[in-house]
């Protein structure tokens, strides 16, 4: 098996202590470093002369930093890649010179699927606030709308399931697999008006909630919001939560801006529940998976 001259994790990257000792094995070379870099010309410092970086999702390799990068021939995304839209690498130009990126998917689903049925079992039944009906309730019975089928929110739906509600999602396209457990594909429109409580599972970047959708929704409703960044126009959504209804994020990239950090009907913890020592189990094994297969290439 080949190995790197040089391997530089950029920033923090969340590995097993094992996975950073098998590094070694890949590299004449491996640099970790434990801060995050504050500029674009720190990232580029830091990558220097390698041919192989490792990056998370919080720093963002540009078209204008891999060109600075003569010697880099690998990336190795440690955080999820859906599309090139939705990288914090700039794939396409990654794709034109020469340059593999590697990603990963479904290492934290785990943790996000136990948040959502944690907050919502506490608000339901009264937990620490006021109970959302005004009695304590179960989730019997609830209508629950995903948007994004994917596997989160696949994941998401089959909980929901388990403990009683009836299930509606918005996809890209039916799916068939999801249509033979019951789950009811319906336009966006007649989702959001339908469901007591909504889940947005989408890729960063991916804004599908606006006033309209807002406006159908109505109110007391209760809207989840698991990906990476706001699914919402957010003058819509502060218009909306200004009524009788409440939003649970777990990270504040989901939430948005200060002030919509800071709206009493917003609730953020600020951590993200899919980070859990079970994932970063699974994130080291698919991130040492992606190299040594472009390795043995």
């Amino acid at each position: 098996m080949r190995k790197f001259k040089k391997l530089v994790a950029i920033e923090p990257i969340k590995l097993t202590s094992e996975a950073k000792e098998k590094l070694k094995l890949y590299a004449d070379e491996v640099v970790m470093h434990s801060d995050m870099p504050d500029t674009d010309s720190e990232i580029t410092a830091r990558i220097g002369d390698a041919d192989a970086v490792l990056v998370s999702f919080t720093t963002t390799l540009t078209a204008d930093i891999l060109a600075k990068c003569s010697n880099l021939k690998y990336v190795g995304m440690c955080c999820s890649l859906y599309s090139p839209e939705s990288a914090n690498v700039d794939i396409r130009y990654a794709e034109g010179h020469g340059i593999t990126v590697t990603g990963i998917r479904d290492y934290g689903d785990e943790g996000v699927i136990e948040y959502v049925i944690s907050e919502l079992v506490r608000c339901l039944h009264g937990f620490g606030q006021p109970a959302w009906l005004g009695a304590p309730s179960e989730i019997t019975g609830l209508k629950a709308g995903i948007i994004g089928l994917g596997k989160s929110g696949g994941m998401i739906a089959d909980a929901m399931k388990f403990f009683g509600a009836h299930i509606g999602y918005f996809a890209r396209s039916q799916k068939p697999e999801a249509e033979a457990k019951g789950y009811k594909f319906m336009p966006l429109d007649q989702l959001v008006e339908w469901s007591d409580v909504v889940f947005c599972c989408l890729n960063r970047n991916t804004v599908l909630l606006h006033e309209k959708e807002f406006k159908l929704m109505g109110n007391h409703k209760i809207l989840f919001n698991t990906g990476l960044s706001p699914a919402w126009d957010e003058p819509a959504m502060a218009r909306w939560l200004n009524n009788d209804n409440i939003c649970f994020c777990d990270t504040t990239g989901a939430v948005g801006s200060t002030s919509m950090q800071n709206h009493p009907h917003m609730h953020c913890m600020g951590v993200s529940s899919g980070l859990t020592k079970q994932s970063y189990e699974r994130l080291s094994n698919k991130v040492l998976t992606n190299i040594e297969n472009y390795l043995k290439d």
